[in-house]
């Protein structure tokens, strides 16, 4: 049975916001007689960067939410499934970014970078597979509004996703610093809407 998609976004928003929330809990206080404040604080740099780069993805991955809830303006029981799905991807964000804070640079960083890697290679499955079911036309679940064009830019985008995950992954075998370089530029790309993409092919 479809309904409208209020009670999703509204739900999903809420996750987002939860999520990103709980992030701060990573980094802790300094203790009282722990040393001195200042080397503490600094010696926590691995929990700075967690929080800011698990902060930054969530933040992007709840633009790229936004913008296709601006399409999808029905769902049935199917796309609530494949929402959860995603979101739950999403709440799992940052454990591996801690894993890797904490092993970046040491004997583990190598299988810390692949659980990185991976988290966000079924993220970006699970964004191509709620949006192409969304977006298929027998379904009927877009806005009237949605134009053909609109839907090709976005799936085009979407596209490249899990492909360009995957060789982040194979990187992390040749280079871990290289791979989180890419993982980082492909944060950025999805951070631009699929209209300004058209130069992609």
């Amino acid at each position: 049975m479809s309904t409208d998609t209020a009670r999703l976004e509204a739900f999903s928003d809420g996750v987002f916001a939860i999520a990103i929330t709980l992030l701060i809990l990573e980094i802790k206080v300094p203790t009282a007689g722990g040393g001195v404040l200042t080397t503490q604080l600094l010696r926590q740099w691995p929990s700075y960067f967690s929080f800011v780069a698990s902060f930054a993805f969530i933040g992007i991955m709840w633009i790229n939410h936004h913008r296709l809830f601006t399409h999808i303006r029905r769902c049935d029981d199917l796309l609530l499934i494949f929402n959860l799905l995603l979101l739950l991807g999403i709440t799992f964000v940052p454990f591996p970014t801690a894993v890797l804070a904490a092993h970046l640079g040491g004997p583990d960083q190598r299988t810390a970078a692949v659980l990185f890697q991976a988290t966000y290679l079924l993220i970006s499955l699970l964004f191509n597979l709620l949006w192409r079911y969304a977006a298929s036309s027998r379904r009927r679940l877009l806005s009237p509004d949605t134009d053909a064009s609109s839907v090709r830019r976005i799936t085009r985008q979407y596209s490249f996703g899990p492909l360009l995950y995957l060789i982040c992954l194979a990187l992390v075998r040749v280079n871990v610093l290289a791979s989180l370089l890419v993982n980082f530029s492909l944060a950025c790309f999805f951070a631009i809407p699929a209209g300004r993409n058209r130069a992609v092919k």
